[in-house]
């Protein structure tokens, strides 16, 4: 017996003001994914650091946008990049997956960007996506670029705090955002151009231990960004369907948060607010950040990442 989905309004939080939105600014999004479509901005990437800021990227036109507790705009780094996942380091470091310059490292007091992991870093580099750190320090990441069903040959990478670079899967058709279970047994990931969630469970050894599916979703084009609670359930940004899905940890849908505005751009998720029960939603081609309440909050987040990257 499955349980009723319980739907959940969300409101808005935050928009792109008018005089940062380039609608005549050519980028690749509008070229090779909207079929010429003009881009204002394209949000994805959202990331609170410890003061309670939120970080989103703009993917179109290489932005690093910071968004204060009441809403304002502040652009942090602009750069030539195509920035995507985005993960605020404990010491107030930014790091992001971009899909050209791979993975880059981003002063937020004064938007210096710098490559952590450069294409040249990886063999047969296609273009990363998002990326998740793990409590110990090892870097998660995916390696999707413009793989599909035709070509089933997206990675996930684990960065570990020695700086061994470790392929984990490499038959991935569409390799996403990703994210760990609370005790860091098991690894999800949205495999987005088969519209479903994997689970990735892991050996002691750290070894990537019988990949199943989680969740089969319908409709849409596929999963994208993911957040944990602390409870084991997963949310999802479903794009092209205009919603976030919450799962639980046995995998059955349990709410839905629907786009007010019916676009069918949502993204990605993060947890936040004062007691880390708000879910942050970016809706990409609507310019906005929507907030929704849920009953359980998110996992915190830990990015501290060892002496390796300190010592970068």
């Amino acid at each position: 017996m499955y349980p009723q989905v319980t739907v959940i309004e969300p409101t808005v939080f935050a928009e792109v003001p008018d005089e940062l939105q380039f609608w005549d600014r050519d980028c690749f999004l509008s070229r090779d994914v909207f079929r010429g479509r003009p881009l204002g901005s394209f949000l994805e990437g959202p990331s609170f650091d410890l003061d309670g800021n939120l970080y989103v990227v703009d993917i179109a036109h290489g932005r690093i946008f910071r968004i204060s507790e009441s809403g304002e705009f502040d652009v942090v780094a602009d750069y030539d990049g195509n920035p995507n996942g985005l993960k605020i380091h404990r010491d107030g470091r930014i790091f992001v997956a971009d899909k050209t310059n791979g993975i880059l490292e981003i002063d937020p007091e004064n938007g210096k960007v710098s490559v952590l992991i450069g294409p040249e870093d990886i063999a047969g580099y296609k273009g990363l996506n998002d990326l998740f750190f793990a409590s110990n320090g090892d870097l998660f990441f995916t390696d999707m670029g413009a793989t599909g069903l035709e070509d089933a040959s997206g990675r996930v990478f684990r960065w570990d705090t020695k700086g061994k670079l470790h392929c984990l899967l490499d038959n991935i058709p569409g390799p996403n955002g990703l994210v760990m279970d609370p005790g860091e047994t098991q690894l999800y990931l949205a495999v987005t151009r088969i519209n479903g969630v994997w689970r990735m469970p892991f050996r002691q050894d750290g070894s990537v231990n019988r990949v199943g599916l989680f969740a089969q979703l319908v409709g849409g084009m596929g999963p994208d960004g993911m957040a944990m609670d602390v409870e084991g359930n997963l949310s999802l940004a479903h794009f092209g369907f205009g919603a976030v899905w919450l799962f639980s940890a046995l995998g059955l849908p349990l709410y839905k948060i629907p786009d007010p505005d019916g676009s069918l751009a949502t993204t990605n998720v993060a947890y936040g607010g004062p007691d880390n029960r708000s879910l942050f939603i970016t809706s990409s081609l609507s310019g906005k950040i929507l907030r929704a309440e849920l009953p359980t909050p998110g996992q915190p987040m830990f990015s501290g990442v060892g002496a390796k990257l300190d010592a970068q």
